[in-house]
């Protein structure tokens, strides 16, 4: 911003004065605090004392985290014997080399059994015997020990999954079967489509974000290894599933917010309203969960859980599964809040913190609107299935709602949506306190005074805080 643009009645002193910092002499309150947001290089956002408090109360938390990290650390999953079922059986890369047609008819009525998982391909047992066209699929082992040997499936035309030559896919051995039975196909293999999608999509954020985007591709490197590393192993090894989603969820969001958004009073105040809100979704996570009976223990997925490690609390499994959901859009909503409070102050440095509130917050209610309403379509569209269910079985809200499986996923939804909502203000409020309170020393104003200001210009650029 040019000089004639911040003052509406010019001072005397030629433009290029240098007495930003004294500017209020010339009877402009603001003269001040735009001297300090626009002086040149990178001088502090806040003040001295400002920056000591934020590091008094992240660098503590940051060392529990670390302490936290160290204790829990788990060394690798446990092992344990494999039992075939679901995702707990070995699996190997195959290829579907030639694929006839038949009569359904004659296949059944001739005893041959059919060799797929009808579990996986959707096949009704029920109507097997009944005629129509079916496929006999010969399928090739490209990958362990039995590389290169064939097996055959039998296709049944009801099946939602139908085989066709040249297909890569998935098949499951169980070595204690019949050797004839030994192979089934389970699914396809989308590991060339989905790694070109995480191509294209790596492509578009570099593109777009450039360095930024860069730095947030590492940052979601980061979060996984931290993930498939720590939390997850952490918790089959027995430790709290809550206490490990605690430290597992604060180190992703110190690691992802500072390699993001830079080490600075901003990125620190994003982290403590994100600390603030994921605390109140881990108390409110609790006692609901408690409070409404919930094991956590629903599904296949769970139930195999639970019977391969029955020492895990699975109760404790579904909160840590909350405040880990909730993390990235807290994220999200905490730096978008704090970045609204620190550009409205660099917009109009007269605001005071009131205002600066008053104006984050008339933000922050469209983000939360718009943030509310994901939240809730994301967990819907995730349980379609299950409420189409519901709703072909005729139940009544009250029934569906009160059924285990729905009202896991109404605590999830809104404890959650609580959370995020809560971070609005928190982080908001303290984004205007912080702000607020940078106000140059008495001898960094008279250091800013004998130095150039820079000046922006068309061609000038902003210095990023």
């Amino acid at each position: 911003m040019t000089t004639t643009e911040q003052y509406p009645h010019p001072p005397q002193e030629p433009p290029h004065r240098d007495d930003h910092g004294q500017g209020g002499k010339h009877g402009h309150g603001h003269a001040p605090g735009h001297g300090h947001s626009h002086s040149h290089g990178p001088a502090a956002p806040v003040s001295k004392h400002l920056r000591k408090v934020i590091a008094a109360i992240l660098v503590p938390f940051t060392a529990a985290v670390l302490v936290g990290l160290v204790v829990l650390w788990p060394g690798g999953a446990p092992p344990h014997k494999r039992t075939g079922v679901g995702f707990d059986r070995q699996t190997q890369q195959a290829t579907v080399t030639r694929v006839v047609e038949l009569n359904c008819t004659s296949v059944n009525g001739s005893g041959t059994a059919q060799t797929g998982d009808t579990s996986a391909t959707g096949s009704d047992p029920v109507r097997q015997g009944r005629g129509g066209t079916c496929k006999k699929a010969t399928v090739r082992v490209d990958t362990g020990k039995d590389t290169g040997r064939t097996f055959t499936e039998i296709v049944q035309p009801d099946q939602s999954r139908q085989l066709h030559q040249g297909e890569k896919v998935v098949v499951a051995y169980e070595p204690s079967a019949p050797r004839d039975l030994q192979y089934a196909v389970t699914d396809a293999n989308r590991k060339f489509p989905m790694s070109l999608l995480a191509g294209v999509f790596a492509l578009v954020v570099v593109v777009v974000g450039r360095m930024r985007g860069v730095m947030a591709l590492v940052a979601l490197a980061v979060s996984f290894l931290v993930l498939t590393l720590f939390i997850l192993p952490a918790v089959l090894q027995g430790s709290n599933p809550l206490l490990v989603a605690v430290v597992g969820s604060s180190a992703i969001m110190l690691i992802a917010l500072y390699m993001c958004h830079g080490l600075s009073a901003r990125t620190s105040v994003a982290v403590l309203g994100t600390l603030v809100s994921l605390l109140l979704i881990g108390v409110l996570g609790s006692g609901f969960i408690g409070w409404a009976a919930l094991t956590g223990n629903t599904d296949d997925s769970t139930g195999l859980i639970h019977g391969l490690f029955p020492s895990i609390d699975m109760g404790g499994l579904l909160l840590a599964g909350v405040i880990i959901g909730s993390l990235g859009v807290l994220d999200d909503v905490t730096v978008t809040q704090t970045s609204a409070v620190w550009e409205l102050h660099e917009a109009n440095p007269a605001m005071g913190r009131r205002a600066l509130y008053r104006a984050g917050i008339r933000i922050g209610r469209d983000h939360i609107a718009s943030v509310v309403n994901t939240l809730v379509l994301a967990y819907a569209g995730a349980a379609l299935p299950l409420l189409l269910l519901f709703s072909i079985a005729q139940s009544s809200v009250g029934t569906v709602a009160n059924s285990e499986l729905v009202a896991e996923e109404i605590v999830r939804t809104l404890v959650g949506s609580i959370g995020l909502v809560a971070s609005v203000p928190v982080t908001t409020a303290l984004a205007a306190l912080v702000v607020s309170a940078d106000r140059p020393e008495p001898d960094e104003a008279a250091r800013a005074g004998a130095r150039p200001v820079s000046r922006r210009g068309g061609g000038g650029r902003r210095r990023r805080r």
